[in-house]
């Protein structure tokens, strides 16, 4: 038996919920190994890079797990898209659960892969707000990029994939969310991908931020379309 027949043999033995497992945990490894992997490489870099390239990385790594994985998971890869999900009735409490595992498994493995290949400048690309700006507006600048990446994926789970363009879409707005308010709040929009770098570099402080604003932002926008296609 080839190697290729014996992956889809194992593969064609898993149910729907461990298929959607194992594809958000690579996802979600995907997204935040270029996400955090970017800025620590620029870090080293002494900023060369700058931030067209800490924008372009997540967005090619969204784009290529919504592509990859999104008709088997719908790709969420982030906490708060999942209980943007449930609020929408896409998912169940039960398929939470699962989500919310995974995709923290997958970002801390995400993590731990930045540290050992990549390097441990900038905190493991941690996010961090701009203490300069006022809280409330921190907080509400992380709300609002987070509506935003939930408003644009579903409008592409409503329309269908936008004919094919729905990972750019979504990637998209991730990258622009970043590129115009990170210097505000660190744009995050998402907690896996916040809290895998904080824990494994040991850098809290701002954690609180990113496991409230997004969750937030998320729900507000999945209400609003809840009431509207229900």
């Amino acid at each position: 038996m080839s190697k290729e027949s014996t992956f889809e043999s194992v593969v064609n033995k898993l149910t729907v919920d461990q298929k959607r497992f194992v594809a958000e945990i690579i996802g979600t490894f995907i997204v935040v190994v270029l996400a955090t992997g970017s800025v620590v490489i620029d870090s080293k870099l002494d900023g060369i890079l700058g931030l067209p390239f800490i924008v372009f990385a997540p967005f090619v790594g969204v784009a290529v797990g919504v592509y990859l994985f999104g008709k088997i998971s719908m790709a969420h890869f982030n906490p708060a898209v999942s209980i943007g999900f449930l609020i929408t009735k896409h998912i169940t409490k039960k398929q939470l659960g699962l989500y919310l595992l995974a995709e923290i498994v997958g970002a801390l493995l995400a993590s731990f892969f930045v540290s050992i290949i990549i390097g441990k400048e900038a905190n493991l690309g941690a996010n961090a707000p701009n203490y300069s700006y006022p809280l409330p507006m921190i907080f509400g600048v992380e709300v609002l990029a987070s509506a935003f990446l939930m408003a644009v994926i579903l409008i592409v789970v409503y329309t269908k994939g936008l004919k094919g363009f729905g990972g750019i879409a979504i990637g998209g707005i991730v990258g622009l969310d970043i590129f115009f308010l990170a210097f505000i709040s660190g744009a995050s929009m998402n907690p896996a991908r916040s809290l895998a770098p904080a824990l494994l570099s040991g850098v809290w402080d701002d954690l609180w931020l990113y496991w409230t604003a997004t969750f937030a932002g998320t729900s507000i926008i999945a209400l609003i379309f809840r009431k509207r296609f229900e």
